[in-house]
Order: C-alpha cells, then structure tokens, then sequence
C-alpha cells in the first residue's frame, strides 16, 4: 500500500501486486537464511565496515545511495518513492546481484587438480608472477565480506521495518544478539566517505557486460548452462585490467571464459563501453537454422508494428473506439517495435 501511495491517488488493492510483495518478502527471508548459512550474522557498527574487495566498495555506496533516496522521499511525504527504492535497491541490487557476486568468496577455496579446480583461473601463474598465499588472502576476503553483508542486511531491515514491521523485527533478532528491538533501533546514516567511485563503476561495468552476454545469449537459444569462450576486441588497458579481476566472475555469472585466440566463422558480439566481446557460436547452435528463426521473427513483428501504427493513424479509430482498445493498441505497438528491434540486433551479433 506505500508503494502504491501516491498524492491525490486512490488505491485499488490489486491481488497480482499483493502476490508480488510476498515474492519480495520471501525473497527477503532466503537472503537472510543464506547469510546464516553463510556466517553472516548481525552488525555491531552503525558506520559500514572498512572493504578493500570492489564488490564490497560497491555494496556499501549503493546501500549509502538507498539510504539516501529514502530520506529525501520521507522529507517530501512521498511514501511510495521511499518504499520503491529500498524495493529496488533490496531485490535488484543486493538479492539479484550482491548475493551472487560474494557466493564464490564464501565458498571453499577450491584445490589445484581436485575437484573444482578448472574454476581456478591461471592468469597469475601464467603471467610468472609471485604465487600469493590464497588460503591468507581467501580468509581475509571472507571476513571482510561476512562483515559488510552483514550490516547491509542490518540498514535493509531498518529501512524496510517502516513498510513491513512483521518480517523485519523476526528477521532482526534471527540474525544474532541485539541490544533493542528493531523498532527502536537508529536510523542509517548515509556517510560519503565510505564512497569508492572507482569501485562503483567496476562493478557496474560488470553487472552491464553480464547482462548484455545473458541477454545475447537468450536471444540466440543458447541454454543457460552452456559453458563459451569469450575473445575482446578495442578494450584499452582499463578494461583489460578489470578482466582480470573479474574473470571468476564472468566465468560464472555469464559462462564465459576470456581467451586470446580471435575467433572464426559465427559468433555473438557485444560491445561495452566501447571495447567488443565476441563469443564464437560453432558447435553449440546451427547458425543458418538460427538466422532464419531470427528473420522470420522480425519479419512477423514488423508486420504486426505496422498494422498497428496504421491502425493509430486513423483517426476515425481513434476517435471513435473506447480509451481502453486505443491504450491497448498503443502498448501492443511499442511492445512489438521492441520485439523487431531486439530480433534485428540479434541478428546483427551473429555477424
């Protein structure tokens, strides 16, 4: 209901949105039960924990930039724009992709040559650098992470706990000892100097280029757990640096490894800030079979775009047919003006 709350707005209780806030509140609940199972446990500090790893930087300015957004909502009385960020903030940011990101530092560290070991990328020891000590670094990693998931998990309830007090307060005691309800609990102060931009953009560059490779990879029918090699084309020495970092990442998050042999014959191509990512496609899809899906799908969309707009364009239609039927017209336009759009790109990737 605040995120329906709009000025002058009258609610009408919707049965679908009710169904969506109960995903939102499980989804909630699981986030929280994969911190216990995790360590993760409740903070003992108001201000965020120092953080060296970029997915730690990262969460905390963006927990900061939430905090943020709900306080100027709640200064303006727009109880809809506080509810919908910290909405936004809790399933798009820290479920959809915090939680994903950190899974491979809370994990075992897995052995050279056992199981799980063709995880490990070989970038350091091919380079013919000092060899770290992994298992220090590893333990090091994990702490920083249990400590700063745990306080976003503890700015999260505080936050929510306006909106949704029941889920929140059972949540905050189930994450360990506290010193008062957390109905009385203080209020997240959004403090700058936790900011890192430089880590806030590498992660966000990251969350772009996975993206962008899951949503070419859909387009083409490539099944989600297909394992492809992945070759960059124009990325200056910025972007490089930061496939280094992340490879793990991208290795597991898009189910691309970066190799240096450019690829031959069909293949996918996305380009992120300026630098091109090619997946080759022989082997794993029949790219004639696939160009003809493609085209016949444009060719459908387009015809559908096109009667539509004609539709539009009489005005006797619009005039004379009931709001709902022209409104209806309208969106079944742009949806399929998207639809040839999305197909005409895919179909340019494959080259």
């Amino acid at each position: 209901m605040a995120a329906m709350e709009s000025q002058g707005r009258d609610i009408k209780m919707d049965e679908k949105r009710v169904e969506g806030y109960r995903n939102f509140a499980t989804k909630l609940w699981n986030a929280c039960r994969f911190a216990q199972s995790n360590g993760i446990v409740a903070s003992t500090h108001m201000e965020a924990p120092a953080a060296e790893l970029a997915v730690n930087k990262w969460i905390i300015a963006e927990t900061i930039a939430c905090v943020q957004a709900v306080d100027l909502a709640l200064a303006d009385l727009r109880f809809d724009g506080a509810a919908n960020a910290v909405y936004q903030f809790v399933w798009s940011r820290f479920c959809d992709w915090y939680l994903e990101l950190i899974k491979p530092v809370l994990s075992p560290l897995p052995l050279a040559g056992g199981a799980g070991g063709g995880d490990v990328e070989p970038s350091v020891a091919s380079a013919g650098l000092p060899t770290p000590n992994p298992s220090r670094e590893r333990e090091g990693d994990e702490e920083e992470t249990r400590a700063v998931a745990g306080w976003v998990i503890d700015q999260i309830l505080v936050l929510l706990h306006p909106f949704m007090p029941f889920i929140t307060e059972e949540l905050w005691h189930a994450m360990g000892p506290r010193e008062t309800d957390l109905i009385v609990a203080k209020w997240p102060m959004a403090d700058a100097r936790a900011l890192d931009p430089a880590a806030s953009k590498e992660i966000d560059w990251l969350i772009r280029l996975v993206s962008e490779i899951r949503a070419a990879r859909t387009e083409v029918n490539i099944a989600p757990g297909t394992r492809m090699q992945m070759h960059v084309r124009d990325a200056d020495a910025e972007t490089l640096a930061r496939l280094e970092r992340q490879a793990p990442a991208i290795a597991r998050l898009a189910r691309a490894s970066v190799v240096q042999d450019a690829p031959g014959g069909g293949a996918l191509q996305v380009v992120v800030d300026g630098a091109t990512f090619v997946l080759p496609l022989e082997g794993i899809i029949d790219l004639g079979v696939e160009r003809e899906r493609l085209t016949k799908g444009i060719a459908a969309a387009t015809k559908e775009r096109d009667a539509l707009a004609g539709r539009l364009g009489n005005a006797s239609f619009v005039e004379r047919a009931k709001p709902e039927a022209v409104e209806k017209a309208r969106a079944d336009h742009a949806e399929k003006s998207a639809e040839a759009e999305r197909l005409t790109a895919a179909l340019h990737r494959l080259g």
